[in-house]
């Protein structure tokens, strides 16, 4: 797994990091401003600064299963080792086969280092059981109170919760043992298990930077996520209680404003329309059948609080079973148990109306909804919609 990397420093310029991935910043891939000067950038390398750390003092972090101190020449072999895997370099922009002597070299350049470089990259190690299971790499620019973090997983180490753990723990420590007000992330659009990390941490969404990264002879477009130290403490001191009370409103003019400013992650958007086209959806419903179908819909207030939209395609001649067609829940307001809760209350509100089922259909992939549903009592059917899996929950 792979995080999220910008480059305008002196170590490496890593492009695209991945669950495995990130990128850099635009025009500051191939070139680095090194003491005034323009240094070329080969294979990710560049000439480090001599100096002191100056004043930083972040190193090592303890979390509850890592460690995170800095990278030294003798982690070359288990840096090499994983950054070789074809699997962690697939979002990476590193020259392939990374031998353990580019690691060395690498690793060399801040050898001097005795906490982050305080104007510049600074390779990370992520320990777990005293071995070293990853990195992270983080960016400084404390004259200009910014940086840029990202970071690799080995494979034996993913799908752990070990990128997240140290991801936060890497930010919570910028922000609260240096003077920055903002981390910057970029990668590939496509790699949505780094992005499903750092919006876990809280990074929001900014926009799509068109083709801004040359990555293995291609261009490619830039996924850019921001954290401002605001939002981080916002995102930590968010709501994770069951709400006491969920409600279905109906929406009008007057209440509309809060439902469309709903919404979910980024990496959801594959699994959930964003709501300005669950509105197209409800205006100008789609034929299906023969029939066009009739939408219905209300808003989900928690504890008075707009949090989600559900919307249905009512039972019909040509629709002999409702369809759940949209659930959304705002991403400040995931985990928290609220769809099951509102899925709870449709069915019922269905089953006294005599319907016998209610059925939907959703994507596959990482991070989609199927554990959820089949946590509910969704099964499969067989059948594809519009090559969604479609499964029915028998009322």
């Amino acid at each position: 797994m792979a995080g999220v990397l910008v480059v305008s420093g002196l170590v490496v310029v890593p492009g695209v990091v991945v669950v495995p991935g990130v990128r850099g910043v635009p025009g500051m891939r191939r070139v680095a401003q090194v003491g005034g000067r323009s240094v070329a950038v080969h294979d990710g390398i560049i000439p480090r600064r001599r100096g002191l750390t100056g004043g930083v003092a972040v190193l090592p972090l303890r979390t509850a299963r890592l460690v995170l101190r800095l990278m030294h020449p003798g982690d070359a072999p288990a840096f090499a080792g994983y950054r070789n895997d074809p699997d962690v370099a697939r979002h990476q922009d590193w020259t392939l086969p990374f031998t353990t002597g580019d690691a060395e070299r690498l690793l060399a350049g801040q050898a001097y280092l005795d906490d982050l470089d305080p104007e510049g990259w600074t390779q990370v190690a992520v320990e777990h059981e005293g071995q070293v299971v990853g990195d992270v790499a983080v960016h400084l620019e404390t004259s200009a109170q910014r940086a840029a973090l990202g970071y690799t997983l080995a494979p034996r180490a993913q799908h752990r919760g070990f990128a997240v753990e140290a991801v936060g723990a890497m930010v919570d420590a910028l922000f609260e043992r240096t003077a920055t007000h903002r981390i910057v992330a970029t990668l590939d659009e496509a790699n949505l298990a780094s992005m499903r990390v750092v919006e876990t941490v809280g990074f929001r969404f900014e926009g799509i930077a068109r083709q801004a990264a040359r990555v293995r002879g291609q261009w490619a477009d830039d996924a850019r996520f921001a954290l401002l130290q605001d939002d981080r403490a916002a995102w930590l001191s968010r709501s994770r209680a069951a709400p006491e009370q969920i409600d279905l409103v109906e929406l009008v003019y007057e209440n509309v404003g809060p439902y469309e400013r709903l919404a979910t992650h980024r990496y959801q958007e594959q699994f959930v329309a964003p709501m300005a086209t669950s509105f197209v959806d409800a205006l100008l419903p789609e034929v299906v059948n023969g029939e066009r179908v009739t939408p219905w819909f209300r808003g989900v207030t928690a504890d008075g609080v707009p949090v989600g939209f559900v919307m249905l395609a009512l039972a019909s001649p040509a629709h002999p079973d409702p369809f759940l067609w949209r659930l959304l829940i705002d991403r400040w307001h995931q985990r928290r148990g609220i769809g099951g809760r509102v899925l709870g209350m449709l069915s019922g509100q269905l089953r006294a109306e005599g319907h016998r089922r209610l059925v939907t259909s959703w994507a596959e992939g990482l991070g989609g909804p199927a554990p959820f549903y089949g946590r509910l009592g969704f099964e499969p059917t067989g059948n594809l919609i519009d090559d969604e899996i479609e499964a029915a929950l028998e009322l």
